[in-house]
């Protein structure tokens, strides 16, 4: 894939950026190599590896999973002018 001069200023318009006709032909040079590698990276043979989180191998630490209320229900609904098992109470709105 190959970036031309009318995509480099196409590009920096819908970005809002203003570019001169000097920039813009180096910016096209620029993000023509950065398309060439991202195509060379591309030939790359990845069958059978492991996607990693990091280079150096670690476990990820988790904590349990565990469903609870948070041990705040009470301070919740502390405020609330009427609760019933810390859920909030209102009146009933029939039109």
């Amino acid at each position: 894939m190959s970036v031309d001069l009318a995509t480099v200023k196409r590009v920096a318009h819908l970005a809002r950026i203003a570019v001169t006709d000097e920039e813009a032909a180096r910016m096209e040079g620029e993000l023509n190599a950065i398309l060439g590698f991202v195509e060379q990276l591309s030939e790359v043979d990845v069958d059978g590896v492991e996607p990693m989180t990091s280079v150096m191998p670690m476990a990820m630490r988790k904590r349990e999973d565990v469903v609870t209320d948070g041990s705040k229900a009470d301070d919740i609904v502390a405020n609330a002018p009427e609760t019933t098992d810390h859920f909030f109470m209102v009146p009933k709105v029939v039109e």
